[in-house]
């Protein structure tokens, strides 16, 4: 990883004790982490959560968020509703580069059903030491904040 990185993170209930796992894995890395919550197993519903995070990384508080949900798809849905976000979910290391390198995604959202400890590692390890290729593919990047743009046109700030 060749720069510090600070990570905003957060789960619902079923994502609870593997956010705890990356938690503890990205401090171990140096890395400085804020922790959003959850911080049970007791029912909480995961858009508010989504929306803590992808507020932080839309606004410049964070440079990634990492968002756990039993699947990673619920997370990845709510965070996406922040403008200029790029929540995707990757369960392997071959999507977790591709949704950097091409998609140059901002928030990581896993899935706590999916994955194990080692698993997680490895996916976080590829995610953020993939830089953004730009190119051809910061383009399409541009494409898709026009269709967003077109398509929600109340006031951003």
């Amino acid at each position: 990883m060749p720069e510090k990185k600070h990570i905003t993170l957060a789960s619902d209930h079923a994502g609870f004790l593997l956010k705890e796992r990356v938690r503890e894995y990205l401090v171990r890395k140096g890395i400085t982490v804020q922790d959003l919550g959850t911080h049970s197993m007791d029912r909480v519903d995961y858009p508010d959560y989504a929306e803590k995070v992808a507020e932080q990384v839309a606004t410049g508080q964070a440079d990634f968020g990492i968002l756990v949900c039993g699947t990673g798809l619920g997370m990845m849905l709510a965070a996406n509703k922040i403008p200029g976000i790029r929540a995707l979910p990757c369960n392997d290391t071959f999507t977790a580069y591709y949704a950097r390198s091409h998609n140059n995604g901002n928030i990581l959202t896993l899935g706590s059903r999916l994955l194990d400890e080692a698993a997680m590692q490895k996916i976080v390890d590829v995610w953020l030491a993939t830089p953004f290729e730009g190119g051809r593919h910061k383009e399409r990047l541009v494409k898709i904040d026009a269709i967003d743009a077109h398509h929600h046109t109340e006031k951003r700030s």
